[in-house]
């Protein structure tokens, strides 16, 4: 996709058109120097999830070798617990999510191996961290040993497993019916059965069909409606009616609407224009709606919904 190129103008502004390479990198790169700033450590709760938000981000821009390779893979290595799970930062608890993260950020570079040779246990510990965390009745998925379930939980170990190539670990059918009954009449999935539809656990449901080869399952042109009336007339895309439109949205609507084989079903050039909106051009970074405040979060998922829109000079991923 290619938009006329124009000068940013601020935050916000609709003669934005380009996407601001290197204000981009540079922000991220940044982002690990604040450390005389209090937020930075009010925040260390979400250390590794940012690391994979800023290196994801920077791949996308083209600038992957933008963060320090061993470094990064020894903050990762530093997170892993001798249960073979990762917390958020050293000495924090083991969680499923940290675990996917970590994972997640081992493949991007390339580095895998280095949990035979550095972590605790290998690959085959963390896959057993991660299945001894599925509940045998309902085949869902707890974040960590206190029992919380969540369809988020689930994606995520479906993830990281077949990322591990140790996905027949666990119970994939009965996962797969526990996700089908989060389905919903509208079409959607909620974050467990009869919960609402909400567009970011559709992504997780559907995300986790994908991995399990199940796509058969989903009725496309009843979840399509449902996805595709997330579009607002600015562009934008929100997560359930009645909601304000947000730029992570980008990812978590159009890639369940690309998995299904529906994403032409939205106005891919006004949502480029909407996430183009979002961008500082001054400093970097995207925030959730035109000018707002920007965040790596936000900064991650409105370059990767640039990317499912094949937009000029961000590289394109995969959905799943």
């Amino acid at each position: 996709m290619s938009l006329v190129s124009g000068p940013g103008k601020g935050a916000g502004s609709s003669s934005i058109h380009e996407v601001y390479v290197q204000k981009h990198v540079d922000y991220i790169k940044n982002l690990d120097t604040r450390r005389d700033e209090l937020e930075y450590w009010l925040t260390e709760h979400l250390r590794i999830n940012g690391v994979y938000w800023g290196l994801t981000a920077l791949h996308l821009l083209g600038h992957s070798e933008a963060l320090p390779r061993k470094e990064t893979i020894d903050f990762v290595l530093s997170c892993q617990q001798d249960n073979g799970g990762f917390g958020a930062a050293p000495g924090h608890d083991a969680h499923l999510l940290c675990t996917v993260y970590a994972v997640q950020i081992l493949v991007t570079l390339d580095a895998v191996d280095e949990l035979e040779t550095r972590g605790r246990g290998g690959k085959q510990k963390v896959a057993s961290y991660i299945a001894r965390l599925q509940d045998k009745e309902t085949g869902c998925f707890m974040g960590d040993e206190w029992g919380e379930t969540d369809t988020r939980f689930l994606y995520g170990a479906f993830n990281a497993l077949s990322l591990l190539g140790s996905l027949d670990i666990v119970d994939v059918p009965k996962a797969v019916s526990y996700i089908q009954q989060c389905e919903n009449l509208d079409g959607g999935y909620g974050i467990h059965p009869g919960a609402e539809s909400h567009a970011g656990q559709i992504f997780t449901c559907v995300g986790a069909l994908s991995i399990a080869g199940r796509l058969d399952l989903i009725n496309k042109d009843r979840l399509g409606a449902w996805l595709s009336e997330r579009q607002l007339d600015n562009g934008g895309l929100n997560g359930r009616p009645e909601k304000l439109e947000d730029v992570c949205y980008s990812w978590w609507v159009g890639t369940s609407l690309a998995m299904i084989d529906r994403l032409h079903w939205i106005d891919g050039d006004k949502l480029a224009l909407f996430i183009l909106r979002c961008q500082d051009p001054e400093s970097g970074g995207f925030a959730d709606r035109p000018g707002e405040m920007v965040d790596v979060f936000h900064t991650v998922f409105g370059l990767a919904g640039l990317s499912l829109l094949k937009f000029d000079g961000i590289k394109e991923v995969d959905p799943i």
